[in-house]
This record gives structure tokens, C-alpha cells and sequence, in this order.
């Protein structure tokens, strides 16, 4: 089976070895996906919603990449730095998906990789092969 791979030009991914996304057949795999700006640098860093929102717009660059779209996903876990702001996160979430629910996991960790991070995503997506 081929396998197809996607980089969204993070500086991690090269320093620690791994891709953005991944293909293979009709499974996609979205990388824990932190809210990068074009920048390189956090974006929008104490906005929980808008951390959110970054994260799946580089989640649907990375899926249009190998083929999908956000209605493939069906499973996503957030990792958040603070629970107390869940509905930020979970707003966020809501508005992304709209009339497509997949499943979720939302859980508090002690840190992301970066301290003005507040959020990271990662996604499992199913698409259809012909």
C-alpha cells in the first residue's frame, strides 16, 4: 500500500523527524498540530479560540494536501493547557466542524512545546477509495 506525506514547513517537524500528515489507503493521520502562525511563531498567544481555530486551518491544509477535507475526520484530540477554558476550545471546535460532529477528546496537560501555546490538535480521518 503507498503511502503519501504532507509537511506544513513547521520547524519541528524536521528537527524531530516526522510529517504533518499521513496517507495510507483510506486512512489519514494529522499530527499533534500546534498554533503556528505564517510567521513561525505562536499565534495569537493568550486567545484560546483563535490558537483553536489556527490549528484546523493548518489540519485542512495538511488533508486538502493528501486528497480530503474535513468531513474525513473522524476522530480529534485536543490537548489543552487549561481546562478551564474548554468552551474557548470547544467553540472553536463546534464552529470547525459544524454539521459534521466526529468523535472527541479533550484533556489538560501540564505543557506544549512552546508556553504560549494553549492548544494541540491531532486527527484521525477515513476517506472513501474508489
Amino acid at each position: 500500500m503507498p503511502i503519501q506525506r504532507t509537511q506544513s514547513g513547521s520547524p519541528w517537524e524536521s528537527r524531530y523527524g516526522y510529517c504533518r500528515a499521513l496517507r495510507a489507503g483510506p486512512l489519514i493521520f494529522l499530527t499533534g498540530t500546534a498554533p503556528i502562525g505564517p510567521d513561525g511563531n505562536t499565534f495569537a498567544p493568550g486567545d484560546a479560540h483563535a490558537q483553536t481555530a489556527r490549528c484546523f486551518q493548518i489540519i485542512e491544509a495538511a488533508l486538502h494536501a493528501l486528497g480530503a477535507d474535513k468531513t474525513a475526520i473522524v476522530r480529534s484530540r485536543m490537548y489543552v493547557t487549561d481546562i478551564s477554558r474548554a468552551d474557548d476550545f470547544g467553540r472553536a471546535h463546534h464552529d470547525f466542524f459544524a454539521g459534521h460532529r466526529p468523535c472527541l477528546t479533550m484533556v489538560e496537560v501540564a505543557a506544549l512545546i512552546d508556553p504560549a501555546m494553549l492548544v494541540e490538535i491531532e486527527c484521525d480521518a477515513l476517506v472513501e477509495t474508489t
